[in-house]
């Protein structure tokens, strides 16, 4: 059953209510009929339910009522007396049996998870079932492995990457491994002692993924495999409002080890995606987490300490910019962000499962042990509908009652803005940085020129992502041809390729939506002539991952961004500065080794609690292009890492940031 409505309904479907009186026409959604979700309208006057006129704008380019031509990006959400009207109208509890009670549509949600005895009821069954012996015994997906991993056969030829101690759980990253320097735990010259930084140690844990959807994507971007000189598989980014980041325990920079039993930390990118995408309501992932150096007091991870617990909170928007009314603040003596009050009528207060003194450690999946009160907020703010906290509480505080339904909701817009004051960070300055080099390995890229005889009114019959108003600055990329185009019927421009020119006109620098006017005024003519780029994969023994990812347009593969020539590669600054105490917080790998020629410098680990975390601009997978300016290419290890350690308390990386493959 969904925890939203309390009924049964595909996952991409809208939530199901019953109402108790009949309900106007004019609020109803002519596409499924039923009274309006979400409403988005639409410039010839006519409104729908955001997922009905979604996934009805996929396969049509025509308002469902009157034909005209329309386009998603056309329409835009109803006006707030609109939406206000459908969250009032009067529902029913869907657990009948047990709860007879009414309410308005959007106080349901809050209702079924903090009041319903029959939801209560249900799910105590839910968990019986899946744990039918785990009463009274440790909860297996969040138990920390204490014994050395199985090695189970790969396809590949895997083999362990865990250390053989009986003591698995710690790993110490500051034993020499081939090509990695981290200068995050390099000894500082100013004297501090071997007790304040000992070493750098990492968890592995194994974590249990529940899905309701066997075939729902996990939501998180990774990079790595064995055909990069990242070697590992690491989590990139999570995604907001998706299974990983309402799980909460999985963050960026994570190495995941095994999938369900398989080892994955020596396989190629392609078979991780294929394992990682792997459809299953239950996925064991063992993964190895950074905690951070440890230093002279020897604290142990809040999480483990005695008469604490981790609780998971999910609280629901109705709009983005709709606030929480949670006031956050950082504490002298403990590390981390804490809630210092909960304003009387805002959107927690009515939830009731937040309390004063809690200690946040993490936002829909981003980690916040070491995070600011701005970091939080601004996280909040840039989320939709779904903000999943996971909170650390001191055993036995009591919870007070949640506001009842009559509640002062109105008031909530009074209440801080979702959690905290927000500085907005200027980012660095952004530039193309070209270079004479490209990393190629496993993949070839190959320029055609394709011109075409076509009728004015005919369509090039193409969709495309990215442009440089993406947030990773892509170039502009074919994502579909359409059987109905003239492209289709030519067969030369496939799926993945990355456009270059049309008639002359360079779409290499283009923002997306410049991009779209530039094609279709150039199809309008009889003679179209496209330069495109096409990247090949050299390796015909990886598996084939053209696949449609549910809720997502298609992208090409981490991998295969980095089989792009330099010269459509977006370059940007980022700036960090550090104590002069502090290491720069982050591990780089590849280089020029005779063996191997020139690759490149890529982030693969980026250590908790420093300037490099703190920032949160670097990711892992990134490239590193230059130092101060400096290029890189055809430095050695040896080269780079004393340019990083000279600079004392600021440094200028010129970076590469492709986006990691989506599973």
């Amino acid at each position: 059953l969904c925890c939203e409505c309390g009924q049964s309904h595909l996952l991409l479907d809208n939530h199901l209510y019953n109402f108790q009186d009949e309900v106007d026409d004019e609020l109803t959604c002519h596409i499924c009929l039923q009274p309006l979700l979400q409403p988005m309208d639409t410039p010839c006057g006519h409104t729908y339910c955001f997922k009905c006129l979604e996934n009805f704008m996929q396969e049509y380019n025509f308002c469902p009522m009157d034909r005209k031509k329309l386009s998603f990006q056309q329409c835009h959400k109803s006006s707030l007396l609109v939406r206000n009207l459908l969250d009032k109208l009067i529902v029913f509890c869907p657990f009948k049996a047990e709860c007879q009670q009414t309410m308005q549509r959007c106080e349901l949600e809050a209702h079924l998870q903090n009041r319903c005895p029959g939801f209560k009821k249900y799910k105590s069954e839910l968990q019986r079932k899946k744990n039918p012996i785990s009463k009274g015994k440790e909860n297996p997906s969040t138990k920390v492995e204490t014994n050395t991993p199985k090695d189970p056969e790969v396809p590949s030829g895997g083999s362990s990457l865990v250390a053989e101690s009986s003591a698995a759980a710690v790993v110490s990253l500051g034993t020499a491994e081939p090509g990695l320097v981290n200068p995050a735990f390099e000894e500082t010259e100013e004297g501090e002692s071997l007790t304040q930084r000992t070493s750098l140690v990492a968890e592995t844990t194994t974590i249990e993924i529940h899905r309701e959807d066997p075939e729902e994507e996990l939501g998180m971007r990774i990079v790595g495999g064995k055909d990069t000189p990242l070697g590992n598989i690491v989590v990139q980014e999570v995604l907001h409002d998706s299974v990983i980041a309402a799980d909460g325990r999985i963050a960026p920079g994570d190495h995941i080890l095994e999938v369900n039993g398989v080892n994955i930390s020596s396989v190629t990118h392609c078979q991780a995606v294929s394992f990682l995408r792997h459809p299953g309501p239950v996925l064991h992932l063992m993964v190895l987490q950074e905690k951070g150096f440890s230093n002279k007091s020897a604290q142990q991870d809040p999480t483990c300490a005695p008469n604490r617990e981790v609780i998971h909170v999910t609280l629901i928007k109705r709009e983005r910019s709709e606030p929480l009314g949670i006031k956050l603040i950082r504490k002298t003596d403990e590390a981390g962000i804490f809630i210092l009050d909960l304003l009387e009528g805002g959107l927690a207060a009515k939830n009731g499962k937040l309390s004063r003194n809690d200690r946040v450690l993490s936002i829909n999946g981003q980690d916040l042990r070491q995070g600011t009160p701005e970091a939080a907020a601004q996280i909040i703010q840039n989320t939709e509908s779904r903000v999943n906290f996971v909170i650390l509480r001191q055993a036995g505080v009591q919870l007070s009652e949640p506001a009842e339904d009559g509640s002062t909701s109105n008031n909530s817009s009074s209440s801080s803005n979702g959690g905290s004051p927000v500085h907005h960070r200027r980012r660095g300055d952004q530039n193309h940085y070209r270079r004479k080099s490209s990393y190629q390995k496993g993949y070839a890229s190959h320029e055609k020129t394709v011109a075409i005889k076509k009728e004015p009114k005919e369509s090039l019959g193409i969709t495309i992502g990215g442009g440089r108003d993406n947030k990773n600055k892509l170039p502009i990329y074919v994502t579909s041809v359409q059987p109905i185009g003239c492209l289709f019927r030519d067969g030369r421009i496939k799926r993945g390729d990355v456009l270059l020119s049309i008639n002359g006109i360079d779409l290499t620098p283009l923002n997306y939506y410049e991009a779209v006017s530039a094609l279709k005024s150039n199809a309008a003519s009889h003679s179209v002539i496209l330069k495109a780029l096409e990247v090949l994969s050299l390796n015909s023994s990886e598996p084939s991952l053209d696949i449609k990812e549910q809720g997502f347009s298609w992208a090409p593969l981490w991998i295969t961004w980095l089989g792009l020539p330099s010269y459509l590669h977006f370059c940007q600054d980022i700036v960090l500065t550090k104590g002069n105490l502090e290491s720069w917080g982050f591990s780089i790998v590849g280089g020029f080794e005779e063996s191997k020629g020139n690759q490149p410098f890529f982030i693969k680990t980026i250590v908790p609690g420093t300037p490099a975390y703190r920032d949160r601009k670097l990711k892992c997978g990134d490239e590193i292009v230059a130092v101060n300016g400096v290029p890189a290419i055809g430095m050695s290890n040896s080269e780079l890492i004393p340019m990083l350690k000279e600079q004392r308390n600021k440094v200028t990386l010129t970076v590469v940031s492709w986006p990691g493959s989506l599973v």
